[in-house]
């Protein structure tokens, strides 16, 4: 889990306004969405607390606890407890989450997101093969690991997953393919949340995520693609799984 060490609470706070009354939940949602997607915050930065955004929103606290609590489920804030609510990635991974709850209602468009995070992560492989330095590939070792000491931790096993296929796909140097799957994961970030629940599945998932360090690591992309495949087909099955 990475740290955050950023409070821009203040500058949060003046960034919002009195909210129109009867707006309630999905007002307070939006106008921290709008602050969080214009690309200011830097991700790792810390909300206000509850009871100032209630003061300043002209809501109640539980109106913005809902928000935050929906917010966190979106994969947009992360809640530590005893600590404060930060916010969790960058604009190019939040900027997808305002048409996030349509599209996850819509069960077909969920599943052709799949199938085209699917090709691209294999298309990512390919090019990492070739592309990615031996820091990062250690870096990308580090991250299996990781995610074989929190089998007993699924929030830290999804965070360690996620941070594997990001790393992976900003070793390509592509940034329009780092955009893509950054939107795509963040639009299915719910679904990926809830694919891995048993200890099982968890195993078979590092199983495949090593696999694909390990042929990043002969430097063949044919190697890299096949492994990726193997991948994002069982991950595919684990999704649909999730989606029924």
């Amino acid at each position: 889990m990475p740290a955050y060490p950023n409070d821009s609470s203040a500058e949060i706070a003046a960034s919002l306004g009195t909210l129109e009354a009867g707006t309630a939940v999905s007002g307070v949602a939006k106008a921290l969405l709008e602050i969080f997607t214009r690309g200011d915050i830097e991700p790792g930065t810390r909300l206000p607390p509850e009871r100032q955004l209630a003061s300043t929103l002209g809501v109640g606290r539980s109106a913005v606890r809902e928000a935050l609590a929906a917010l966190e489920i979106l994969g947009i804030v992360h809640v530590r407890p005893g600590s404060g609510t930060y916010l969790r990635g960058s604009a190019s991974e939040l900027l997808p989450q305002t048409l996030s709850w349509g599209l996850m209602l819509d069960e077909p468009k969920t599943r052709e997101l799949i199938d085209v995070r699917g090709a691209l992560e294999i298309y990512a492989a390919r090019l990492a093969a070739t592309r990615m330095s031996d820091e990062e590939l250690a870096s990308l070792g580090a991250r299996v690991e990781e995610m074989r000491a929190s089998v007993d931790t699924l929030e830290r096993f999804v965070e360690a997953d996620l941070q594997f296929h990001l790393e992976l796909a900003r070793s390509t140097d592509n940034s329009v393919l780092l955009d893509l799957l950054q939107s795509i994961r963040s639009l299915l970030r719910v679904w990926v949340d809830r694919a891995v629940q048993e200890p099982a599945e968890a195993l078979a998932a590092i199983e495949e995520h090593a696999a694909v360090h390990a042929a990043i690591a002969t430097r063949d992309p044919d190697a890299a693609a096949s492994a990726m495949a193997l991948h994002m087909n069982t991950a595919a099955r684990r999704l649909a799984g999730a989606l029924e």
